[in-house]
This record gives structure tokens, C-alpha cells and sequence, in this order.
């Protein structure tokens, strides 16, 4: 029993759950961009810091936007309207060109919005260089608004962009913008006002529906701060937004998407990653990461979707799983003579059928691998699913692959039986296999990407002979194989549950 203890107790230690790699430290951080393979965020600083990032996982600082506009500071019209602050940008691609902008504040609430028009984020581009195109929007320090924290919006619907900007001294606002040259469409009409208490605004759109998403509390004050996100949604893009008990965002209501969790203090800025085939993350900042020292940094997490309300999933924690069909229902094993659980139990006394009046007996320890697996071979083996028997063979240890690299969020996981060095991997016929030990090749890391429904999609990072990414899917009940993952099937969703 003691032992039993014990083994549980090992099982609970987990990786701690991180931010993304790298350099994350930033606040106030835009949308995250994709582009030419790489991807692009900025924040909040001197000069309007810039970071890449090859994979999604691992950032780096790339400079300072403001190195790349002439005179390298905001223009004559922004420092008139505002002041000489860099804070809080967000981005948007329309048509060839990129939209960047940022809160140029004052002595708040005097500030202005200032836009930024570049052809390409690669800073070792040519054609590199950010053309400033003055104030978009802006408050005089006596109206009940603070032009600062832009968040920009393109409506799947109609092609049209709007901005979001404002905080805490007065109203969230909305304009209407030209996607040609990123400025108001209708400077003469007066903005609309869709929320208060509030900043960092953004909207995103789903299934008809509109969400308005605001960050809520207090920020800049590390540990201290109580920053989280808040949303209402609308049938237009103007409002009015409602929070799930009815209340508009104007009168102080706001469903709440994120709040502090674990030793993460202080999420803010949201912005929406759509990374395709049904896979959306969104990326935010944290006020605090205690893993850091207490710094605020980037993080990319799963957008998860639930009653029509958008939902922060949480990253991925290292440990001990078994990996479950959504279509099926069996689970993922290697392909050796399972063993059951506490061994064969004989009909009578205590086994099945019996109706003896004694007292039941202990709880049945976890299968320890070192116990059952003298028969298994010693070479590669293969894989199939069967039935949840919580079997040794049937149990994954699921923890981040060392200095593999990652994608947007997480790291590549290595995938093994647990208490054993054997290692899931793809072959080169599309297929799966299990190999006595874990070399580190792209065919042995896996991509776990959680889906809007909270189900995964599995994805070897490489599969030999083929340049199309595939994912784990299940043909029949007993059956894996790789193949292209459909987001209309639930042959590729998977649900990675404790054993």
C-alpha cells in the first residue's frame, strides 16, 4: 500500500506549465502576425519593441519598430495630438501593406493612436521601413475617453475594419477605418461607444456572432495587479455587447474569458491566432510570471469554444495519460499481450458473481511496467487500440522533447510508455510504431494542438517520405494510422485523459 502510495504520488510531479520560450518578456503585446514562415509581435517600450519567432515557441527581440521610421519617433501630428509614448500597438495585413498601431499617450487622458504602413515585418527585407501616416484617432485630456490600446478588426462578413481603442478614464470606442489607407472612413461621424472600465480592447467574430473582448483590473504592478479579460457579444459590430446574463459591456458587464491561474498573475491583451484547419489559439500577456522572477511575458494558449462563448484553454502539463478516440472510445496501446490489472480473478469467493459477505478487498495497485513487460519484445513494436483497461501498455508519458524547438505555444512532446524508455514514432508508410528508445528525430516528437471542442489533434513533427502534415487517426476501433487531418471528422480527435 505504502508503495502504491508512493507510485501515485510520482506521478503527480509535473513540469511546471510555461509561458512561451526564449525572450518572452514584453507587455501590452499585439496580435501575433504570421508571415514568410515566421511570426511577429509587438509591444509595449521604447520605440515599440519587436520580437520573431521561427517556430511560435522560442522568441527573440528584433530591434525596435521606430529604428525604421524617419526621424525615429512618432510623427509631428501624433506628438501634437498625444505625446512621445510607444504603448500597446496591435497589426493587421490589408491588401499588400501592414497596419501598425500604437498609443502615443501624453499626459493622460491626452493621447492619440498613431498609424504605421510598412510592406514586410523582416526586418533584413529591403524593403524594410515604416512609413508614418499620422493620427487615427485621439483624446484632448477633457472627453470621456483615453486613446490608447488600439485593437483592430477585420469583418469576415464584409471585408470592412474597424478599431477598438480606450481605457479606464472613459468609454471603449469604435471606428469605422478605410482598408486602403488604414485611417478613419468616417473621421466626421462621431465614434461609437460599445464599453467602459476597461482597456485593451479587440473584437473577433464567430458563427454570427460578434466579441467584444476587454481586459478588466488593474495592470503594471507585477504580483499585485489584477488584470483579466472580460467579453460581451453582439449581433453587429456596433453592439450593443451583452455579457451572458444580459448586461451591457456600457453598463459594466463582461463574462469573464481568463483570469490569474497557477503561478501566472494577471492576463491581458487578448489577440486571436488562427492558425487553420480548425486550430485557434489567442495570445496575451501576463501582468507577473512567477517561473520568471515575476516579469511580464508573452503567452500563446488554445481558444477554446463552448454555448456559443469562446473559452481560454490552458496549455498542456506534462504526465502520465492515456490517449482516448473521440470517435471510438478505445485507447492507444502498444501492440503487445496485455496483462490484467491485478492479475487474473477466478469466479467464487471474491471474484466475479460473488456474493460473500466479507469486507471488500484493498484498492488494486497501478501496473508497474517493470512487472509485465518481460515478455514484450525488444525491438520496435507496433500499435493499435483497444479497450480502456488501464493496462501498463496502454499509459503515455507525455513531456516536453529537450531543445527540440516547439510551435505556436508549446514545445514538440515526446510521447513513451510511462516507466519505460520506448517511444511512440511515425513511420516512413504513414503508419505508427513504438522504438526502444527516444533519439531525439522529428519522426519521435509530436505536435499536440487543442481543439475548439477540447479534444487534440495528434501531429508527428515529420513524417519520412512525405512533405504534407499528418495526424493520428483512427480507422475503426483498433486501428491507428496517420493521415490528413479533417475538421469535419472526428476521426483525428483525440481526448488525453488521467489513466
Amino acid at each position: 500500500m505504502n508503495r502504491w502510495i508512493a507510485t501515485a504520488s510520482m506521478l503527480l510531479i509535473v513540469w511546471p506549465v510555461l509561458a512561451v520560450d526564449g525572450e518572452p518578456g514584453m507587455h501590452d503585446p499585439s496580435t501575433v502576425m504570421q508571415a514568410d514562415g515566421k511570426f511577429y509581435v509587438y509591444g509595449t517600450g521604447v520605440g515599440l519593441p519587436a520580437y520573431v519567432s521561427d517556430d511560435g515557441w522560442t522568441w527573440r527581440r528584433a530591434g525596435q519598430v521606430m529604428q525604421a521610421v524617419p526621424g525615429g519617433r512618432p510623427g509631428t501630428e501624433v506628438l501634437a495630438k498625444g505625446g512621445n509614448n510607444t504603448w500597446a500597438p496591435d497589426i493587421i495585413r490589408s491588401g499588400d501593406r501592414y497596419f501598425l498601431y500604437y498609443s502615443a499617450p501624453g499626459t493622460q487622458p491626452k493621447s492619440a493612436i498613431g498609424l504605421l504602413v510598412g510592406k514586410t515585418l523582416d526586418p533584413a527585407s529591403p524593403d524594410y521601413k515604416w512609413e508614418d501616416a499620422g493620427p487615427v484617432v485621439w483624446s484632448d485630456g477633457v472627453e470621456d475617453c483615453n486613446a490608447i490600446d488600439p485593437g483592430v478588426f477585420r469583418d469576415p462578413m464584409n471585408e470592412t475594419l474597424w478599431l477598438t481603442y480606450g481605457s479606464y478614464f472613459g468609454y471603449i470606442r469604435l471606428v469605422q477605418l478605410d482598408p486602403k489607407t488604414g485611417k478613419r472612413l468616417h473621421p466626421a461621424r462621431p465614434p461609437v461607444n460599445v464599453a467602459i472600465n476597461s482597456e485593451a480592447s479587440i473584437l473577433i467574430f464567430r458563427d454570427g456572432w460578434y466579441y467584444l473582448l476587454v481586459t478588466h483590473g488593474s495592470c503594471c504592478a507585477g504580483a499585485n495587479s489584477s488584470y483579466n479579460i472580460r467579453m460581451g457579444r453582439a449581433r453587429k459590430v456596433t453592439g450593443p455587447f451583452l455579457d451572458n446574463m444580459g448586461i451591457d459591456m456600457l453598463r459594466g458587464g463582461g463574462k469573464l474569458f481568463a483570469g490569474s491561474t497557477g503561478r501566472h498573475i494577471g492576463p491581458g491583451h487578448f489577440g486571436l491566432l488562427d492558425l487553420g484547419a480548425g486550430v485557434e489559439k489567442f495570445s496575451l500577456h501576463y501582468e507577473a510570471d512567477l517561473e520568471r522572477g515575476g516579469i511580464s511575458v508573452l503567452d500563446i494558449r488554445p481558444l477554446l469554444w463552448r454555448d456559443e462563448w469562446p473559452v481560454a484553454g490552458d496549455n498542456f502539463t506534462a504526465g502520465t495519460y492515456q490517449i482516448e478516440s473521440a470517435r471510438t472510445g478505445t485507447v492507444l496501446e502498444m501492440a503487445v499481450q496485455g496483462v490484467p490489472v491485478g492479475g487474473p480473478r477466478p469466479r467464487g469467493p471474491g471474484g466475479p458473481g460473488s456474493r460473500s459477505a466479507a469486507p471488500p478487498p484493498p484498492p488494486i495497485a497501478a501496473q508497474d511496467p517493470a512487472q509485465v513487460s518481460g515478455t514484450w519484445p525488444a525491438d520496435a513494436v507496433g500499435v493499435r487500440m483497444g479497450p480502456h483497461m488501464v493496462q501498463a501498455q496502454q499509459k503515455w508519458s507525455i513531456e516536453p522533447a529537450p531543445n527540440a524547438g516547439g510551435y505556436p505555444g508549446a514545445p514538440f512532446f515526446k510521447i513513451a510508455i510511462a516507466g519505460t524508455d520506448r517511444v511512440l514514432a511515425a513511420t516512413a508508410g504513414a503508419e505508427l510504431t513504438v522504438l526502444p528508445a527516444f533519439t531525439g528525430t522529428p519522426e519521435q516528437l509530436w505536435r499536440l494542438d487543442q481543439l475548439g471542442d477540447g479534444t487534440y489533434r495528434l501531429m508527428p513533427k515529420m513524417v519520412a517520405g512525405t512533405t504534407e502534415p499528418l495526424a493520428l487517426s483512427a480507422i475503426g476501433s483498433s486501428t491507428p494510422t496517420l493521415a490528413r487531418f479533417r475538421p469535419d471528422s472526428d476521426r483525428q480527435r483525440w481526448r488525453i485523459k488521467a489513466p
